[in-house]
């Protein structure tokens, strides 16, 4: 039964892998298991899955490379890192790599499935018109970002978080409703991980993110309205 899509789980320890497909099979996914790095980067680009299970911890190639060569290749299929430390090094650099959220060991599978679930099910909010602020229009139905007219590469979480602010210009959301809103958990998450995305949304928007997004000291983020 995989209707809902095929999702690659990469970790180089079997029990945890066979136990992240049991769960994910019990939820209507197929599910493609590598336990390598070189491995899980060629069924990456073989297979095409919906989303990515990567430990950071692999042999061969480290699941931050896996990432990294995938993003490089113009790859943007949704990626959940697991981290066996409670290491803000390893989920910084994770995210700043292009990972779209991770979850450190040990996890509760039930946990890591909602997660899988709750990254592709932003990827169907469609029916929203074309957001515009400044020189950057994003569309939700061809999940595309324009800059002046020039597209630019987000991660389908960095996407969901531009939607959000642009969704509701000069709304001030703190760090905690974007988590809840975006990433679809609580706070106890940790809220450096809106941080981290925000820095790099605007790395990618260049110039333009100054009229895109605006740090509001004390409290979180919003989109410029044009408001004095």
């Amino acid at each position: 039964m995989t209707e809902k899509g095929l999702v690659l789980v990469v970790d180089d320890e079997r029990p945890i892998a066979d136990l992240v497909r049991l769960y994910l099979s019990r939820e209507g996914f197929g599910v493609h298991v590598e336990h390598d790095g070189l491995g899980g980067l060629a069924a990456a680009q073989r297979l095409r899955p919906v989303a990515c299970v990567l430990d950071i911890g692999l042999p061969g190639l480290d699941g931050t490379e896996v990432c990294r060569r995938l993003r490089d290749a113009g790859d943007w299929t949704p990626i959940i890192f697991l981290t066996a430390r409670d290491d803000e090094v390893d989920r910084i650099v994770g995210l700043e790599l292009g990972g779209d959220d991770y979850v450190t060991k040990p996890f509760s599978p039930r946990e890591l499935v909602a997660r899988v679930k709750a990254l592709l099910r932003r990827g169907l909010l469609t029916s929203s018109p074309v957001l515009r602020v400044g020189a950057v229009s994003l569309d939700p139905a061809r999940r595309r970002v324009l800059v002046s007219g020039e597209s630019v590469s987000l991660t389908s979480t960095e996407f969901d978080l531009l939607a959000r602010l642009m969704g509701r210009p000069g709304r001030v959301f703190t760090r905690e409703e974007l988590l809840a809103s975006v990433w679809g958990y609580a706070a106890h998450a940790g809220t450096r991980t809106v941080d981290v995305h925000v820095a790099q949304v605007r790395g990618k928007l260049g110039d333009a993110a100054r009229d895109v997004i605006r740090t509001v000291r004390g409290v979180g983020y919003t989109a410029d309205d044009g408001a004095p």
